[in-house]
């Protein structure tokens, strides 16, 4: 590291459990985010800010006046911009350190398949089961872990998905059934601090499973009741007939 970046990760450096060691590992890393919005927005902040070397943004959609309640790397001036965009500037003014990528286009299995082989952690924020579904079916397959987040109404989830442990659960494991009508944000409403604590917490655990220190939430599920802001750590365990991780 140069004495610029020194200076910039110092509060992290001087962490025993990161350190120069940890830093640099956050610098030469990989991560990808699935979904730049309520979710997203915080964790591509929060890493690029923490100096993870190479984000890759993923969305496809527009900045939309009803995103700002919430989706906190857009601004006023952002509206009709892509949402890869938009969160791309903000990240770079924050740190024009790390470079970032932007994918502006619907991912099938075959784009996540090759955009997932080239990374070393995803962060999903996206909104919908199927797109989860991809994303994990991809992490499992390529070995990479995954960091899962979820928020509604008043209450959020995260856990993380280790694709390269044959006896940890899957994402899949979870959720094995048919997912696709479950309600969104759109349609039943988020307090919008709900899904800043949840991105928060699952860009604090990319950095834990980047530079490799702490417990990741492993083989658990973080449970957060917004109204009564009770939290909830739940062991899951995995399915030996999951279609994904038991083949």
């Amino acid at each position: 590291m140069n004495k610029e970046q020194l200076d910039r990760y110092s509060r992290h450096i001087n962490l025993a459990d990161i350190g120069t060691e940890g830093q640099e590992k956050l610098l030469s890393s990989t991560a990808l985010i699935v979904g730049l919005g309520g979710l997203g927005s915080p964790i591509a902040m929060y890493l690029a800010a923490a100096g993870v070397g190479r984000l890759i943004l993923a969305d496809f959609d527009v900045v939309e006046l009803s995103n700002l309640q919430r989706q906190v790397a857009h601004k006023t001036n952002s509206i009709g911009e892509l949402k890869t965009h938009s969160a791309r500037t903000s990240c770079l003014e924050l740190n024009p350190d790390i470079t970032i990528e932007t994918i502006d286009e619907v991912l099938d299995q075959d784009s996540l398949d090759d955009l997932i082989a080239r990374c070393d952690i995803v962060a999903d924020g996206c909104d919908n089961f199927p797109t989860r579904f991809a994303v994990n079916e991809a992490c499992v397959k390529h070995k990479v872990p995954l960091v899962s987040g979820a928020a509604i109404r008043f209450d959020g989830q995260v856990s993380v998905f280790c694709g390269h442990d044959p006896e940890l659960p899957c994402y899949r494991c979870l959720y094995g059934g048919n997912s696709e009508s479950a309600e969104t944000c759109a349609q039943t409403g988020v307090l919008s601090p709900i899904v800043g604590i949840i991105g928060t917490i699952q860009a604090a655990e990319v950095i834990k499973v980047l530079a490799g220190f702490g417990r990741p939430l492993t083989g658990r599920l973080l449970l957060l009741d917004g109204l009564s802001m009770e939290w909830n750590d739940i062991a899951l365990r995995k399915n030996p007939k999951c279609s994904v991780c038991s083949a």
